[in-house]
């Protein structure tokens, strides 16, 4: 294709061309060629080439005064000082008479295209280095919404030139290495999608916190999605797993979450746009149906699978006509860059207090330093290296004072916003949507972020241990015993994705009830036997919904879900809920629904519960929400865990009490696990091994029943023991009765991430799965490695006929 040309339609042009019009145009020319038949909506439009641009330099030497310019930067002139001079010299100086030719005759053929005189489009810049796979110049340059007429239009891309030399602009490629004169602008001019009437937004078609790749990621909010991409707003975000895709049975959206939305932007009275407060009605209503969630994310699938890398895309919704529309299109250059094969983990080492302020969590870091609180940006000699940043949106002006934080809060904003962006590109941890950062933190008080405790950040008082490691995941063996995970945060259960796992060996459901549904399910069913206090509260929990039974089966499914998916399709035990009585108590409402027990640890709990009169209707929400993941969801790698099951006929009225919620051991592949924690279940293994498909043994428990010790006992901690024989020979005891029905036997504890010898004991014992908590798992992988070569090395060197010694656990030092 000639490169002479000033102005090419979108139709005309393909991820070839970034050198001719940039990378964000190229995308807009690629899928409007390649894409369109797969049904993937793009509004016309045009570009300006990097000729046009070349052209505009060499006019009256103007690339010869702005490398003048630039090379004062070398001599300690400040970038604000030289910036600002080069944009006044590009203002200054006509467009050239064919360019502007040439944009007049494209704009007016849209219109013609359109049947309107003078359409309303986004212009918008793109650099000819921009959104390569190795670095992104998104929101270094300026963008223009709508924009109407010929000469507003003009002004519009004169400015877009300038903004090549902004401040962000000009220290990006310092810091990228890339020559400043060799990085031309081309000007997109695009159909604006009339999403002030409904909204807009990002998809990601990876996890961006994580980097989990069978997700896509879509942020919205009402009116333009300059609001989402400037976090202004905390927009919605739904998750959308990739495999349940290919079904069209399936719904695969395994998690909502409904932002504040408190502003949008919609277009002022005489061109161009405005922030504007969003009703009250629109604060706690979703931005898209189900059926709009999925059609974005088939679209994003398809732009992903066309490019073959994970991409990062913007998309509209026009108020008028109900259409979605994709508006841009970049690689993801974040995640994308990060090798898979290095885990790389914070950890808090020392305890700390109440958090000061809590949002959502960029990156799984921690930094920590003095707060720097900011209204707007300032010189970088007045911000201290190490300082934590504090203010309440950023933009790019922001940038060069983001590099010198050791973290970055904010009032506002989400997990697409330029904060959360930015952070993520310079490896700062920054909690993002906290809603009133600087109104509690103080300027100059030491505080430490941490976005290492799954999705949820939190900023804490005071300058706090911690500890960094790397795990290199290719040098951890292979194991005929399976190394599973714990889980319990679903918001963290993407963060491990890297990790070899055989599966998740324990879910506990009672983390996302405390956490994600918030409220005792009886509560949900039976407002009338709560105070006004609770009532009121419940209420506004469940605002929007008119079955508040839903409610619970929703949150509770969309936690599971993620867990589920994070391991797709390896197993993932969960176990249904296990409060204690007092625990149950605590919950939200829960106070009328629970005896007060003089021992909770061994009242009403597990089983015992799910047939009662008490709890049944709360055990059915549960059991809807676990047949909602696995049928409608398809995550059928969810295996259903009951707990402290005492006796035989307990666990036939539990499984026909699921049976009656569609939850039938057998049908669609369902397994139902039971824990192993009581002596009953030893003794009479083979008869459980005849109700259920495996047994997990809850070392806690076992040793807690077995010896009769309290296990939160100050009093009785030293006889607290797994390692007593009377719990080992149980152990000793489960897994061959076990294994001889077929069952597999797992132990979900503690101890193996403690004690190497407790792991050698289980893997000669012949135990199939050890689950342990994540960060604990390349430990354990090398312990079970080591203890299954002792034992085979003991079995090659046994006397031929003999027996291989019984497992033994080394003796306490």
């Amino acid at each position: 294709m000639a490169t002479t040309r000033r102005v090419i339609p979108f139709a005309e042009l393909g991820r070839k061309d970034v050198g001719v019009v940039g990378g964000k145009n190229a995308s807009l020319g690629e899928m409007t060629a390649h894409l369109a038949s797969a049904g993937v909506r793009v509004p016309s439009g045009f570009a300006t080439t990097a000729d046009a641009y070349a052209e505009l330099l060499d006019g009256h030497g103007l690339r010869g005064r702005i490398e003048e310019q630039l090379g004062r930067l070398t001599d300690g002139a400040a970038l604000d000082e030289v910036a600002e001079g080069i944009r006044a010299m590009i203002l200054a100086e006509p467009l050239p008479a064919d360019l502007r030719t040439e944009i007049v005759a494209a704009y007016e053929e849209l219109a013609r295209d359109l049947g309107r005189e003078a359409p309303d489009v986004a212009v918008r810049s793109s650099a000819t280095a921009e959104d390569l796979p190795e670095a992104s110049f998104a929101g270094q340059q300026e963008t223009y919404l709508n924009v109407r007429g010929a000469a507003q239009l003009l002004e519009a891309c004169h400015r877009c030139y300038a903004s090549l030399f902004t401040d962000r602009a000009i220290d990006y490629r310092q810091r990228m290495g890339f020559d400043h004169l060799s990085v031309a602008l081309s000007i997109g001019v695009q159909v604006m999608v009339r999403s002030d009437l409904a909204g807009a937004g990002v998809m990601f078609t990876l996890d961006p916190e994580s980097g989990f790749p069978e997700v896509i990621v879509v942020s919205a909010a009402w009116g333009l999605g300059e609001t989402v991409v400037s976090g202004q707003v905390d927009p919605d975000e739904y998750t959308v797993f990739k495999p349940s895709m290919k079904d069209p049975a399936l719904d695969p959206i395994i998690d909502v979450r409904t932002g504040a939305k408190q502003r949008k932007a919609v277009y002022a009275e005489h061109g161009l746009t405005r922030t504007v407060d969003t009703a009250r009605e629109e604060r706690s209503q979703r931005v898209l149906t189900d059926a709009e969630v999925r059609a974005l994310a088939a679209w994003a699938l398809k732009v992903e699978e066309h490019y073959g890398c994970p991409m990062d895309l913007e998309w509209a919704k026009d108020g008028l006509t109900g259409e979605l529309s994709i508006v841009q299109a970049r690689p993801e250059t974040v995640q994308s860059r990060r090798r898979p094969s290095t885990l790389r983990r914070c950890r808090l080492t020392a305890t700390p207090g109440e958090a000061l302020v809590g949002g959502i969590a960029v990156g799984e870091a921690i930094g920590r330093g003095p707060v720097v609180a900011l209204d707007a940006p300032v010189d970088l000699d007045r911000f201290p290296a190490g300082g934590v940043l504090v203010t309440g949106i950023t933009d790019p002006d922001w940038e060069p004072i983001m590099k010198r934080a050791s973290a970055i809060v904010t009032d506002h904003g989400g997990r697409t916003s330029h904060a959360a962006i930015v952070s993520r590109e310079l490896g700062v941890p920054a909690v993002v949507g906290t809603g009133r950062a600087t109104r509690v933190l103080r300027d100059g008080q030491d505080v430490t972020v941490s976005c290492a405790e799954g999705g949820h950040g939190q900023v804490y008082e005071g300058l706090l241990a911690y500890e960094e490691t790397e795990t290199d995941l290719t040098d951890l063996p292979d194991t005929r015993t399976r190394v599973m995970l714990n889980l319990a945060d679903p918001s963290a259960a993407f963060g491990w994705w890297r990790l070899p796992a055989d599966g998740v060996g324990l879910a506990r459901l009672e983390f996302i009830v405390a956490h994600q549904v918030k409220a005792h399910p009886m509560a949900l069913l039976h407002p009338e036997r709560l105070d006004h206090a609770d009532r009121r509260a419940i209420e506004q929990l469940t605002h929007g919904y008119l079955d508040r039974g839903a409610y619970f089966v929703e949150r509770l499914a969309y936690g599971i879900a993620r867990i589920a998916a994070s391991r797709w399709p390896a197993p993932v035990v969960v176990r249904t809920s296990d409060f204690k009585t007092n625990e149950y108590a605590r919950l939200l409402g829960g106070r009328p629904f629970e005896p007060v027990e003089a021992n909770p640890m061994i009242g009403w709990r597990g089983a015992s519960r799910y047939y009662s009169d008490g709890y049944r209707e709360g055990f059915a929400l549960e059991c809807r929400a676990l047949r909602r993941v696995r049928e409608e969801m398809g995550l059928t790698n969810v295996i259903v865990m009951i707990p402290f099951c005492r006796t035989l006929e307990e666990a036939d009225r539990v499984l026909e009490v699921m049976a009656g919620q569609g939850l039938r051991r057998g049908e669609n592949g369902l397994k139902v696990y039971v824990m192993a924690e009581i002596p009953s279940n030893i003794i009479l293994a083979q008869d459980f091994a005849e109700r259920f498909d495996g047994f997990s043994i809850g070392s806690n428990d076992l040793t807690q029943l077995t010896l009769g010790v309290d296990r939160d006992s100050e009093a009785l901690a030293h006889v607290f023991d797994e390692n007593n024989p009377a719990v080992t020979r149980s152990i000793q005891v489960l897994v061959p009765r076990a294994q001889s029905a077929g069952r597999t036997v797992g132990l979900c504890g503690q101890r193996p991430s403690d004690d190497p010898a407790f792991t050698e004991f289980l893997v000669k014992a012949g135990i199939d799965s050890i689950s342990v908590a994540p960060d604990s798992f390349a430990a354990v992988k090398q312990h079970v490695a080591a203890a299954e070569h002792k034992k085979d090395e003991e079995g090659r060197t046994a006397p031929s006929g003999a027996r291989t010694p019984q497992a033994e656990i080394a003796p306490r030092a």
